[in-house]
């Protein structure tokens, strides 16, 4: 059993409390819920009764919220809104099975997204929902069955699937390597790209490189994909992975500005909370380790 039915308000109530928390005043929940001002108020009183807290002041016509009603309907929109996205989960899903994935953007647009097609051919009935998430999270607060994680094992609690290492290629847009890959002294006097949260990674570049290390200046980017998009447009030069890199490259985008490549420390991991798993997930577990050609977690 959930909880006593004294704790589990109706929809339409929840409904009525969050619409005038968020509107200010009943009128406009009405207008917004399509009920006339008096059953609002109607769902308002049997809400605090049925709880046993005030929640609104009434003031002449107008209403305003306690503290109390004021927390209370933040949980009730968080509420309303898991309830709304499982509906919308299940009915786009249908009749088949799914699980979630957090994904990192870039990673999983082009190493993943091949895979997932994959998937889908050999298993049609599984579906994927995928959201991204850029940091390691609770799953017991998250809604998710599984993470793709770059780094380390340093995510506590979890299973570990290598996925890939990284190497880093230099690469920029064709006319600005016309004669070919350059070498490190000329890729130094160009304009650099970097990632906020690689830094360091050009100086480190060209110390293994057999430069002397020093900070480079250029345009900074939050994500591999937009440093990649700038890099196509000739704006300088970017270290992409080489998994986006080497895509953009077959499309004509993008050339190698320098031949050598860059082991990076980290590896891409799929990661998912110890203990049972869904079917679903399960498939797509021992198919991912089935490409991968080893069985190791």
């Amino acid at each position: 059993m959930i909880a006593s039915r004294r704790f589990l308000p109706s929809i339409s109530s929840l409904l009525a409390l969050e619409s005038v928390a968020r509107l200010g005043s009943a009128t406009a929940a009405a207008e917004e819920l399509s009920l006339t001002h008096s059953a609002v108020s109607r769902q308002l009183k049997v809400l605090e009764e049925q709880i046993g807290v005030q929640m609104l002041v009434r003031e002449g016509k107008g209403l305003s919220l306690t503290n109390a009603g004021a927390a209370y309907a933040q949980s009730v929109r968080s509420v309303l809104q898991d309830l709304a996205r499982a509906s919308h989960r299940i009915t786009v899903n249908g009749g088949g099975t799914s699980f979630n994935l957090a994904i990192l953007p870039t990673f999983g647009m082009y190493w993943l997204s091949p895979r997932l097609r994959d998937f889908a051919q050999v298993y049609p009935d599984v579906v994927i929902n995928q959201a991204t998430r850029v940091a390691p999270f609770d799953f017991t607060y998250e809604p998710f069955d599984a993470a793709i994680h770059f780094g380390e094992r340093d995510w506590p609690g979890v299973n570990y699937l290598p996925l890939a290492p990284e190497r880093m290629l230099a690469v920029c847009a064709p006319n600005l390597a016309r004669s070919g890959p350059l070498a490190s002294q000329e890729l130094a006097k160009m304009p650099l790209l970097h990632l906020e949260t690689r830094p360091g990674l050009w100086e480190r570049w060209f110390t293994e490189h057999g430069l002397t290390a020093t900070p480079q200046k250029g345009m900074l980017f939050d994500q591999f994909s937009n440093m990649a998009e700038a890099a196509a447009q000739g704006m300088g030069v970017a270290l992409l992975p080489d998994f986006l890199a080497r895509s953009e490259i077959a499309r004509g985008r993008l050339v190698q500005a320098s031949t050598d490549e860059m082991a990076v420390d980290g590896t891409y991991y799929l990661v998912w909370p110890k203990g049972p798993i869904s079917p679903s997930f399960a498939q797509f577990l021992d198919f991912l380790r089935g490409k991968l050609g080893h069985q190791n977690s």
